[in-house]
């Protein structure tokens, strides 16, 4: 795992956090989905979420990066910095499952690895999403929340 991994004179592609903790972003989230009435509304809110994670490098668009399990082509890529918190950068080449990822990243990026081992992606599926996905997508995103979880714990094993 890298620390300051960014690549000189781009635009920081970890995502920030906007809420305090894992738990505040996981309520946050089912707070934004309940003010869609049908999963229609709640997929294009996904997609804008997509739209407004920041830029990933194309450099990073390879198969080291590449998340395995995934039906699109998802890539994460982790830093742990000076602060101690791990932060994420991810993309897919699918609309949907750059909003998928947006949603996960909301949840653990700029966290530390403890709170990210802590926090169950259980909530994927309590949120409803794996269920009103399709097998191949409710795979994808395990897929993807088992690697954010194998980051952190290689965080803390140094």
């Amino acid at each position: 795992m890298q620390q300051g991994s960014h690549l000189p004179g781009m635009a920081d592609p970890f995502l920030l956090p906007e809420d305090d903790t894992a738990a505040d972003a996981i309520a946050a989230i089912a707070e934004e989905l309940e003010l869609f009435d049908d999963w229609m509304d709640r997929y294009q809110h996904i997609i804008d979420l997509g739209k407004k994670l920041p830029p990933f490098p194309e450099q990073w668009q390879d198969e080291m990066h590449r998340v395995p399990g995934c039906q699109s082509r998802v890539w994460l890529q982790p830093e742990l910095r000076a602060d101690g918190k791990l932060y994420f950068a991810g993309s897919s080449d699918a609309a949907i499952v750059s909003g998928l990822v947006a949603l996960l990243l909301r949840v653990y990026s700029g966290r530390t690895p403890a709170e990210i081992r802590a926090t169950d992606p259980v909530f994927l599926k309590e949120l409803g999403l794996i269920e009103a996905l399709s097998t191949n997508r409710g795979n994808g995103i395990a897929a993807m929340a088992r690697r954010v979880q194998d980051q952190a714990a290689a965080a803390e094993a140094g």
